[in-house]
């Protein structure tokens, strides 16, 4: 959800945030319910959850497709990027999550656009900044992670790096990959492994891993360095209690 896409659909400014700031705190009273009602219970084994705010990518609100190619024309430069995303950031900041979380951003551009809006607004929340992947090489501007990195490396206002929305296929040598590119937290939430065309706005037909390949992967990635494991689009509340159930049995 984006400022100027509530714009886009005849919401006024004022009301665009108000539901920013709704969905963050959503989630949050929802934790907080759920929390009041398990914390008494002697000996559950529920950690308590944190709020990550979702900032997605440019290409997310251009709905065209292009946050899985990292092209967004000529006229798209970084402080282009950095007015798309400040007033949400803001908005989002104000509405008191944990966390922030940066996904699907798809090149080098706009990771520094979302470095560079941290340190000017001196956000004091911890936040990671995931990529996605098509080829399970680069990002999908076509640029190699070590590039990417670069950027997110010297800032200390991340705290996490990863991938999202990529095929769960490619995590395993993509967890080896970025412990050998970065010191930080290392962030993986793949999708099913179904394929998005978003110029037909469909999933295509395509070989995904069930909750039990979730199960069986996630001790798999946490033993080569993942901290932090969920699950990004086509995947269910299912799949999160599989993997939770794998991580907590072979701890």
């Amino acid at each position: 959800a984006t400022i100027p896409g509530f714009l886009s659909r005849g919401l006024s400014l004022e009301e665009g945030e108000s539901l920013l700031k709704k969905s963050v705190k959503l989630a949050v009273e929802a934790r907080d319910k759920f929390w009041d009602g398990v914390g008494c219970i002697p000996g559950n084994s529920y950690n308590r959850a944190l709020v990550a705010a979702s900032i997605g990518s440019y290409g997310a609100y251009l709905a065209d497709g292009s946050e899985y190619s990292g092209c967004y024309g000529p006229g798209v430069n970084l402080d282009k990027l950095k007015d798309f995303h400040r007033r949400r950031l803001q908005v989002i900041v104000e509405a008191g999550p944990d966390l922030l979380a940066f996904e699907t951003i798809p090149n080098k551009l706009e990771a520094q656009a979302c470095v560079e809006l941290l340190e000017e607004e001196n956000i004091q929340i911890p936040s990671w900044i995931c990529f996605s992947s098509v080829d399970g090489e680069n990002a999908p501007s076509g640029e190699s992670f070590k590039e990417c990195f670069e950027i997110l490396n010297m800032s200390k206002k991340v705290n996490a790096v990863g991938i999202n929305c990529a095929s769960p296929y490619f995590i395993e040598s993509l967890v080896c990959k970025f412990k050998e590119l970065t010191t930080k937290a290392i962030v993986v939430y793949p999708n099913s492994g179904a394929k998005w065309d978003g110029r037909a706005k469909k999933w295509l037909p395509s070989m995904c891993f069930g909750d039990e390949e979730f199960e069986l992967c996630a001790p798999r990635w946490r033993n080569q360095g993942a901290k932090v494991i969920g699950g990004c689009c086509r995947t269910t509340p299912s799949t999160i209690r599989a993997i939770s159930k794998a991580l907590k049995e072979t701890s």
